[in-house]
């Protein structure tokens, strides 16, 4: 399999392309670049500790060594939304298997399973893992439930069918509106774009239901006035946000 499919309770389907075994280890090896150097300054720091008590110095380089890595990749992937340094690089993300927001638990398990992964050395039992899974997880994202996927280059869709030129009442808020850019990133920007473009195929209670729960996710992230916020039915809100992320400016979804 190739991509990830991810189908709504309304019959909305999402497909994410996943990552092959060549790009992960490509970015993972930029994410042991950093550890190693971040252990290399704490070894250098604990040399000083050595000074005192050679045994405990020793002791806290060990554990120190072992802590790094996984320490790194639990505060970035939950951080950044499922990315580290190498993945943020080379366009990547961690996910929940089944569309869900990741949770702290899976971005832990993951990463902490990862030792069994690299036995018996070289990433073997990940790496196998990888081509033999369905959806190309290694062992920490099967007990985890996370996949890898790659994040497609920001293209410019044409608005006009989706959006035409209907007066954004949001826009009257260009520092919420700013906000707001800062706080979506490119895939879920992406997520409520094929939402607007499909909504016709949708049957009137599954499309109420759908944009009730963009719309409640959107608004808990940047408030608006109420007078501006109130006066806009689910969908039309996400229709504007939708416009303020693609229309704003021309840089993508995310950036600030």
């Amino acid at each position: 399999m190739t991509h990830l499919r991810i189908r709504t309770p309304e019959g909305v389907e999402f497909a994410l392309p996943l990552a092959g075994p060549v790009i992960r280890a490509a970015a993972y090896l930029i994410d042991v670049a950093i550890a190693l150097g971040v252990t290399t300054i704490l070894g250098v720091l604990l040399t000083l500790v050595s000074l005192v008590s050679r045994d405990v110095g020793t002791g806290l380089m060990q554990v120190g060594f072992f802590l790094v890595p996984i320490l790194q990749g639990v505060l970035l992937e939950w951080l950044w939304n499922g990315q580290t340094v190498g993945k943020r690089a080379l366009r990547l993300r961690v996910v929940d298997a089944e569309g869900l927001r990741l949770r702290p638990s899976q971005v832990l398990l993951r990463n902490l399973l990862r030792a069994i992964d690299f036995l018996p050395g070289f990433y073997l039992v990940g790496g196998a893992a990888t081509l033999l899974t369905r959806l190309g997880q290694r062992l920490g994202d099967v007990a985890a439930r996370t996949v890898v996927v790659r994040i497609p280059a920001a293209s410019h869709p044409d608005l006009e069918p989706i959006l035409g030129n209907r007066f954004n009442s949001l826009r009257a808020h260009p520092h919420l509106a700013a906000r707001l850019r800062q706080s979506i990133d490119a895939h879920e920007a992406a997520v409520l774009l094929a939402a607007l473009a499909r909504r016709d195929a949708l049957n009137p209670d599954d499309r109420v239901r759908l944009f009730a729960e963009m719309a409640s996710g959107l608004r808990s992230r940047v408030p608006f006035p109420a007078d501006v916020d109130e006066s806009l039915a689910d969908e039309a809100f996400v229709r504007n946000v939708v416009e303020i992320l693609f229309r704003a400016s021309s840089e993508p979804p995310g950036a600030p």
